[in-house]
């Protein structure tokens, strides 16, 4: 993230002062919790009811949405951030990391609950299908993104909220924390890569 910035500059740009108090951030915004509830009724009815179509929904736009939040954080995002002042990027982080704490475990939630009962519709998890292989392909690299995503990323996130809201913010905790984040979506966003090429190979046969 650019280039080395002192913990004092860090924490002097977080800082209260008199004349501007800072807001305090709300970690998981609660505006967004009736679009998550929507969603989780959403893939647990298509389930529920072996709902083709709405499995087929949940599948596409949570992992395309997914695919783009990875690539878009991690390519497009970070090398910004990494050129931004120090109370640019904590202005920023204020205002985007709250809403992805609620937006990552809800797309991962509905591309992976939805795209097993997907394969299972098409035929993809018997070992006789052509695409199986494929299958178990696309399983371990997502499996592994979901796994860095929901272990990873989301911890990193909440953690430089919650250390954003103390009195006397730690700036090198939260550098630390945002480097992670950044560069732990652009790692996702490579495997994002692997994933389009698995799919398309899978839509393609």
């Amino acid at each position: 993230m650019g280039g080395t910035v002192s913990e004092d500059t860090i924490v002097g740009a977080l800082a209260p002062s008199h004349a501007h108090p800072r807001e305090k951030i709300q970690v998981v915004p609660l505006a967004g919790l009736p679009f998550v509830a929507l969603a989780v009724i959403f893939v647990a009815l298509s389930i529920g009811f072996n709902w083709r179509w709405g499995l087929m929904f949940n599948h596409v736009v949570g992992g395309g949405l997914w695919t783009g939040i990875d690539l878009f954080v991690g390519f497009v995002i970070g090398p910004i951030l990494g050129r931004l002042s120090v109370p640019a990027r904590a202005e920023f982080a204020a205002r985007f990391m709250p809403k992805m704490v609620i937006i990552m475990p809800t797309v991962v939630m509905m591309t992976l609950a939805t795209g097993f009962q997907v394969a299972r519709q098409l035929g993809n998890l018997a070992a006789s299908s052509p695409n199986h292989a494929w299958l178990i392909v696309s399983f371990c690299v997502v499996g592994v993104m979901a796994g860095v995503a929901l272990s990873v990323l989301e911890p990193a996130n909440i953690a430089v909220l919650y250390e954003m809201n103390k009195p006397v913010p730690s700036g090198e905790r939260i550098g630390r924390l945002m480097k992670r984040f950044i560069y732990t979506a652009g790692l996702t966003g490579a495997m994002q890569i692997a994933t389009l090429v698995i799919m398309t190979r899978l839509g393609s046969r």
